[in-house]
């Protein structure tokens, strides 16, 4: 894969794919500018070269055509701070105004494109609508790892168009590189923690896994599946009933591979799925019925904390708990506290995307991890060892 730092971009139109789909409050401020910031470095690459962006991103899930609510349009304000100079606006991503103002874009400016999304072929991967997009650059950058595991047309398919001038941009080369460096090259002891909701969502990557680490913590509402599989009561906590088999041959491996597979031993249980139930704490496979399981109990948290804490290695990916609920978000403080302890003391620690990124930036411990990965499912897909096609396509 080409990147960034082999292209001088003097002269040129960069079509710079990023990922900009921010949460907004009601009144369309941004609520959280991470991905934003994550983009800068590599825009600020193409200008100090004397080249001009063309940004494309999409926001939110339109459906059936454009939405004000998730039109770009919004960020610009955001934006013109974020780069100290005045940023464009195509109010139609591939029509005639966004191809006179690519046209007269000038080094050292930026133009922005509306919303992705609000064009069905966005997703479906259409030819015809990336090569609209391509014809208002020069050389194409992908930026965009949150959606690198999609075969969309701005995010693969339109880098067909660019067989010499297509390059991965600064973000999306250091999450293939920190993926990489747990994945191949972990310093022992590897410790992984997986939560959730599901096994289901989790079944690959836990498979790879398996053969990588020395310790694997299972928390969260999938943690009830691998409970009632080795026969315990879980109430009505969590369940995916067709996942037993799946649960207990998990567990099997684990041991064939001399992997240690921690569960939890307790929960904090609650009489309703609400902030204001009534808790109690349960061992896990003696939950009663009418409670249900919503976070790792306080034997749980101090058997996974010290673990963490043990580690040279940590990859982490999906809460303890309901963690956006305060009365059950203690579990995942505590792994995301372990986590800064460990690579205070010098292990290496990547934060798996999605809720796992929300959980640390909330808490308060961005600043102390290694790495939080702005790409929850494309980080997912790439551990899975599958191939993400907006990486593929830059090679």
């Amino acid at each position: 894969m080409q990147t960034i730092d082999q292209y001088n971009f003097a002269g040129k139109k960069a079509l710079v794919r990023v990922d900009f789909n921010v949460p907004l409050d009601k009144d369309f401020r941004i609520t959280d500018d991470t991905r934003i910031r994550a983009a800068t470095r590599t825009i600020n690459k193409i200008l100090s070269d004397g080249g001009s962006v063309i940004l494309m991103s999409h926001l939110g899930r339109p459906k059936g055509g454009p939405e004000d609510k998730y039109s770009l349009r919004h960020l610009v304000g955001r934006l013109n701070h974020e780069y100290g100079r005045e940023v464009k606006f195509a109010p139609d991503a591939v029509g005639a105004e966004a191809v006179q103002l690519a046209q007269s874009l000038q080094p050292g400016e930026i133009l922005l494109l509306e919303n992705l999304r609000f064009y069905a072929e966005e997703e479906k991967g259409d030819a015809a609508f990336a090569q609209r997009l391509a014809r208002l650059g020069d050389v194409y950058v992908n930026d965009a790892f949150g959606t690198a595991h999609r075969r969309h047309a701005s995010t693969a398919v339109v880098a067909e168009s660019f067989p010499q001038a297509r390059v991965g941009g600064y973000l999306l080369q250091s999450e293939v590189d920190n993926a990489e460096r747990v994945l191949n090259n972990a310093e022992r002891p590897f410790t992984a923690i997986m939560g959730g909701a599901k096994i289901s969502d989790k079944i690959l990557i836990i498979e790879q896994l398996l053969d990588k680490v020395d310790n694997l913590l299972i928390g969260g509402g999938m943690a009830f599946t691998f409970a009632k599989a080795e026969g315990g009561e879980i109430g009505d906590s969590l369940l995916e009933a067709d996942k037993l088999e799946l649960a207990l041959s998990l567990i099997q491996k684990a041991k064939e591979k001399g992997v240690n597979l921690v569960l939890p031993v307790d929960s904090l249980i609650a009489d309703k799925f609400a902030n204001d139930a009534n808790v109690d704490v349960a061992a896990n496979h003696h939950i009663p019925a009418g409670w249900m399981g919503l976070d790792i109990g306080p034997e749980s948290r101090e058997l996974f904390a010290e673990i963490i804490r043990g580690s040279k290695t940590i990859l982490w990916n999906g809460p303890m708990g309901v963690f956006e609920m305060s009365n059950f978000s203690l579990g995942t403080e505590y792994v995301a506290r372990a986590i800064a302890e460990a690579t205070a003391e010098g292990a290496y620690s990547l934060i798996g995307g999605g809720d796992s990124a929300a959980a640390v930036n909330q808490l308060g411990f961005a600043d102390q991890v290694s790495y939080i990965s702005t790409g929850g499912g494309a980080l997912l897909e790439y551990m899975e060892g599958k191939e993400l096609p907006g990486v593929a396509a830059l090679r």
